[in-house]
């Protein structure tokens, strides 16, 4: 659900002639940090969702509400067996080639390859034998999907799957061109000449760290409706303070707050919106041979020492921002209210003397196993690092272990967790598509995005139930489950989610901030003069 408001204390406004400029429809914004990977077979991060859904548009997209409505595909027919879909006869790419069914065939079964080894071929699993595919247990050609003609495409699925039409709006579901990925090999998409586009956009300059800008693309099917010109990410930096004197000074259209900067904008009589980010964050244990954080009750210690509400009021820097107890965020809904009241969580017992308690009996448990390191990996983001120092702090202090910190670049980061190098990996997710499973498939034993290869029987076994299901009370059963095991068994530890405050030049219109896809997304966009 997008949660949005605003208000005005006093008639204030930005000197934004550099950050939105109407005659030229061109807007000025930023990155929190370069793209990480604009291979949509490959990428996962937030960054890279964003850019790649202004150039990149799959057979369905979503509207200013995040409805899914036509895309590439004109028409479409969803099945409990599978799903077909028509493509338009005036689906183009950037060179003037045209969008086939072939291209969305070879896109997905490159996602699935194991060879590929995407991170997010799970995301394709409702497709029949796309996960014993990516397993390696069968040819590549027995994936359900196939080409009718250039225009239609036919999708069988493993087992129903009633949310197919929002995961074909997922960057995964992309289409790619065979020959432009094989001409570059493993250079496609690592700079702005080395793809090609299908969506409201081009990426027309990329200076790497520095500057990324989008055109508007004059051979996308509904090009009359694009109304900006040019998005240009001029500044690539996650210091909101920094951001905030570039919206003040007129360098960018807009920029999220933190507490600091929200009291200066409300100093200024700027307008202030808020909105759901759907993003849930955690800390992570690895369950791989040879990491302390295998053992049950050290988890439960460190569950019983840190309080995500003690982190909110004392450490967060974002105004919103909430404690969170559970993977699944308040903003879903559920059959009558919300998630957060119909599906509660148990209550853990917070406390120093509890987690003392439990730490006893995992040394007990642990004999003469190491258990007085411990290593937590983190982006090296202001506000990651300042949480990893008070996780730092609170540990050492309370149970006398000793915390080393990995502070590493976002790019970094990723390839640390992927490789399971971690104790404690401080990780967040945001939502693919509008579901709960979305968030509830996040540590099931085949999600290569499990970075600490956490595996329950009792887990995957709900979770295929809320994948298939189509009785929507077995489903909330089966998110109870997999809620119950989260806080029992301590996969995780959920810590908080975002709620976002921003503020936006008030002749720009029309952008959306949805719990999933772009964050902020442009392509609905224009400005008023």
């Amino acid at each position: 659900m997008l949660v949005v408001f605003s208000f005005v204390l006093c008639a204030a406004f930005v000197n934004a002639e550099n950050s939105v400029d109407a005659e030229r429809g061109r807007v000025v914004s930023y990155l929190s940090t370069e793209p990480p990977n604009l291979d949509s077979a490959k990428s996962t991060d937030i960054i890279s969702n964003t850019v790649l859904s202004h150039v990149m548009e799959g057979l369905l997209q979503a509207d200013a509400n995040g409805r899914p409505v036509a895309g590439m595909a004109e028409r479409w027919e969803l099945r409990n067996d599978g799903a077909s879909f028509w493509l338009r006869k005036d689906a183009k790419w950037s060179d003037g080639k045209p969008v086939t069914a072939h291209d969305f065939v070879y896109a997905w079964k490159k996602a699935v390859n194991p060879e590929t080894a995407s991170p997010y071929a799970f995301i394709l699993y409702p497709i029949k034998n796309a996960e014993q595919i990516n397993q390696g247990n069968m040819p590549l050609d027995t994936m359900g999907v196939r080409a009718v003609s250039d225009r239609e495409l036919q999708v069988v699925f493993e087992n129903r799957c009633p949310y197919f039409l929002s995961l074909v709006k997922s960057m995964t579901y992309f289409p790619q061109r065979q020959d432009v990925v094989e001409r570059y090999g493993r250079a496609y998409a690592a700079d702005a000449d080395k793809m090609v586009y299908n969506g409201r956009f081009t990426i027309s300059k990329w200076v790497h760290s520095a500057r990324l800008t989008l055109s508007k693309n004059d051979l996308y099917w509904n090009a009359s409706g694009v109304r900006l010109k040019e998005i240009d990410y001029a500044y690539i930096t996650s210091d909101l303070s920094a951001n905030f004197n570039l919206f003040k000074n007129g360098s960018v259209a807009h920029t999220l707050l933190d507490n600091n900067a929200m009291e200066d904008a409300i100093a200024k009589g700027y307008a202030l919106g808020q909105f759901a980010t759907g993003s849930i964050y955690f800390l992570e244990f690895n369950f791989a041979e040879g990491h302390v954080t295998q053992n049950k009750h050290y988890r439960k210690a460190l569950q019983a020492l840190l309080d995500p509400a003690l982190l909110v009021n004392k450490v967060i820097g974002r105004p919103g921002t909430r404690a969170a107890y559970s993977i699944f965020p308040s903003y879903l809904n559920a059959a009558k209210s919300t998630f957060a009241q119909e599906l509660p969580p148990k209550p853990v017992q917070y406390g120093l003397s509890q987690a003392r308690e439990l730490f006893e009996k995992a040394k007990q448990e642990l004999a003469d196993e190491p258990w007085s390191e411990l290593l937590i990996l983190t982006s090296d983001s202001a506000h990651a690092k300042k949480q990893a120092q008070y996780y730092q702090y609170l540990i050492e202090q309370g149970l006398g272990i000793n915390v080393r910190i990995n502070s590493l670049s976002f790019k970094q980061y990723i390839q640390e967790m992927r490789a399971g190098k971690f104790d404690i990996a401080l990780a967040g997710w945001g939502p693919d598509f509008d579901d709960p499973i979305t968030y509830g498939d996040l540590f099931a034993s085949w999600n290569p995005n499990n970075r600490g290869k956490y595996v329950n029987p009792k887990y995957d076994a709900a979770v295929r139930v809320a994948q298939n299901s189509l009785d929507s009370a077995a489903r909330f059963t089966a998110f109870k489950t997999i809620q119950d095991i989260i806080t029992e068994d301590v996969p995780i530890i959920p810590t908080y989610e975002r709620f976002d405050l921003y503020v936006e030049h008030p002749s720009l219109k029309g952008v959306t901030r949805l719990p999933s896809g772009a964050d902020p997304d442009l392509r609905h966009a224009w400005i008023e003069e």
